[in-house]
């Protein structure tokens, strides 16, 4: 454990855990964790689920929820297959934490090694301890019976025979519907994990898995799920024939999570907005639970305090931001954290089973919110201040913190007790200064007035969006980027140089020859559309041959427009693109990048410009 820590959690360190692991399958930046073989060939799903109501809506369901399988806890943990067979360890201790979900389930081929033969023991189990914890367990229906795939695998598509998924699926939901009421379809498939796999075909997954399922449990749930915020994916799944057989939605945002370090609250924001404008347009209810299945961000496996306090902020922000954007279930990835061979890892629990200042900051949200936490409005405390107001168990709760480079002081009108991520608390008096930085805080205490200003904001559009007025969104880029409705994300691509960015071609791994770009969906969303990209570039150095192309997000997913060469000469220069099936939904994280790689020297770029046409 940390130095200098209690351990509220009751984990002792335990050498003695199986330390097998597969190192094939670890957290990348299109979304981790997932299911994968384990030691005995047992196979485990770990993704994320947590949330709770959108900002805006009524909720629909009392607290006093009469199905047992069910609550209104956003508070979800997943556990990767690392490590799974800790779970009787774990769980307790994810549990005194708050944590009230866990999402993970066995293989297909493990419970159904032959046809007409199960093996119910393993998944008996999990079950069996989840009951005990008082842990609700999300199921995942995934990936192929060797036997029913393609090529005696377990991912490849197309199925054998639809017929074999649906048997599946019915003898799961038979054994288990006592205690699972969530069901999820696949992991990842728009991802690595279903080769020759296409939305028609995921979409007769979803089909057939809700017909089955809810012949047996009329209340079960089937939800939808992609890597990362491949909201283009689950559209044209929709569209091929999911439509009217999902029950709620679910998504992988790590590239966003990623992107809070440098301001990327806005982005976060949105995505409930996308996701809704998505299943609107395609007739669908939008007021379906939208999932964050999941969300995570490594620290080393060693002690490390500031990377350690990384971790945590963004555990904060990752809670705080899903339940105020309407995010219904939330959860972070991992429970426990293998090494992956790169000396960090995902998880709230080392391998020693010591804790990580990740679960301490859990616990304190679940204290300080309760299980059952409301978002209730928002305050515009100053330039650059995020303020959301949640209804926790013992009342209003304010979450604050600031944009990078944004410390300040304020002052409130009411005593108000000030709660940290570690759990430490302060009291400080009426009108006296605050500090408030970009780790959270938590505030209790605040005054009527206060409380009634955030929820007459509740329904009204975020401060901190960018203008999404005009029909052009520029980016001008340099020391201190400006961006409003366009901006550059993971900036550390590039280098400020001589009121621009230089494309920085040392990086060893080649990012340093893109640099990505996103645009507000306020500004340009969902749906073909026509745009002009334009670059405002130069060569690093006259005489040197240097170059660029587009990469961007269409109807067909990500493609790449041709490749300009930058005239010669030290004189900036417009580069345009026109597009004419421009289909921006932020899939990873991103909806276009400048592509220098066939480049054969470096380029500075002083401004980018996004033109609607149509």
């Amino acid at each position: 454990m940390e130095r200098g820590m209690t351990n509220p959690f009751g984990l002792a360190p335990a050498a003695d855990v199986d330390h097998q692991r597969r190192a094939d399958r670890r957290p990348s930046s299109t979304g981790c964790g997932s299911l994968v073989r384990w030691a005995g060939g047992v196979v485990l799903c770990a993704l994320l689920a947590g949330g709770l109501a959108e900002r805006g809506a009524a909720q629909e369901r009392s607290s006093a929820v009469a199905d047992r399988r069910d609550d209104l806890s956003p508070w979800g943990v997943a556990s990767g297959a690392e490590w799974f067979n800790a779970y009787p360890q774990f769980m307790p201790v994810l549990r005194r934490a708050g944590v009230g979900w866990l999402r993970g389930f066995y293989e297909w081929q493990i419970i159904q090694p032959v046809p007409g033969r199960w093996n119910f023991t393993l998944p008996d189990a999990l079950v069996r301890i989840a009951r005990a914890n008082d842990v609700h367990l999300v199921g995942v229906l995934a990936y192929l019976a060797p036997w029913a795939s393609a090529d005696g695998g377990t991912r490849q598509f197309p199925i054998k025979d639809i017929r074999f998924w649906r048997d599946y699926v019915d003898g799961l939901v038979t054994r288990y519907h006592a205690d699972i009421k969530y069901w999820e379809i696949w992991n990842e498939f728009n991802g690595s994990f279903a080769p020759g796999g296409t939305p028609a075909q995921y979409a007769e997954l979803v089909r057939e898995a809700a017909i089955a399922a809810k012949k047996i449990d009329p209340n079960a749930k089937i939800g939808m799920s992609v890597a990362s915020f491949d909201v283009n994916f689950i559209d044209a799944a929709i569209k091929s024939g999911a439509a009217g057989h999902f029950d709620f939605v679910c998504v992988h945002p790590y590239e966003y999570l990623a992107e809070l370090a440098a301001g990327g609250e806005p982005a976060f924001l949105s995505m409930t907005t996308s996701l809704r404008n998505m299943l609107k347009a395609n007739h669908q209810s939008e007021r379906l639970p939208l999932w964050i299945t999941e969300i995570g961000s490594s620290a080393p496996t060693r002690p490390d305090q500031a990377a350690d306090d990384t971790q945590a902020v963004l555990l904060t922000k990752a809670y705080l931001l899903s339940i105020a954007a309407g995010f219904e279930r939330v959860f972070w990835f991992e429970a426990r954290g293998p090494s992956y061979g790169k000396g960090t890892d995902y998880g709230l629990i080392r391998e020693d089973m010591s804790p990580r200042p990740s679960l301490t900051s859990l616990k304190t949200l679940t204290d300080v919110l309760g299980q059952e936490p409301k978002a209730a409005g928002w305050l515009n405390l100053g330039d650059g201040i995020y303020g959301f107001l949640f209804d926790g168990a013992k009342g209003a709760v304010l979450a604050a913190w600031t944009a990078p480079r944004h410390d300040t002081r304020i002052t409130f009108d009411s005593e108000v007790l000030i709660t940290a991520p570690s759990g430490a608390s302060t009291t400080v008096g009426a009108g006296t200064p605050v500090s408030i930085s970009s780790k959270p805080v938590l505030l209790t205490g605040l005054s009527p007035r206060l409380i009634e200003m955030a929820r007459k904001n509740r329904d009204a559009p975020y401060p901190w969006a960018a203008s999404a007025a005009g029909n052009v969104a520029v980016a001008r880029l340099g020391d201190d980027s400006q961006a409003g409705a366009l901006s550059q994300i993971r900036q550390d691509t590039t280098v400020a140089e001589q009121g621009a960015r230089r494309m920085n071609f040392a990086r060893a791994d080649k990012e340093g020859h893109y640099a990505y770009f996103r645009v507000d969906p306020a500004f340009l969303g969902l749906g073909a559309k026509q745009v002009e990209i334009t670059a405002v570039v130069r060569r690093a150095k006259p005489g040197e041959i240097a170059g660029m192309s587009v990469d961007y997000e269409s109807t067909r997913g990500y493609v790449g427009a041709d490749y300009r060469t930058i005239p010669d000469g030290d004189q900036w220069t417009e580069l345009s693109w026109r597009l004419s099936d421009a289909n921006f939904a932020g899939a990873w994280g991103w909806n276009f990048r400048l592509n220098a790689i066939a480049s054969p020297n470096e380029l500075l770029i002083r401004e980018v410009r996004v033109k609607k046409l149509d």
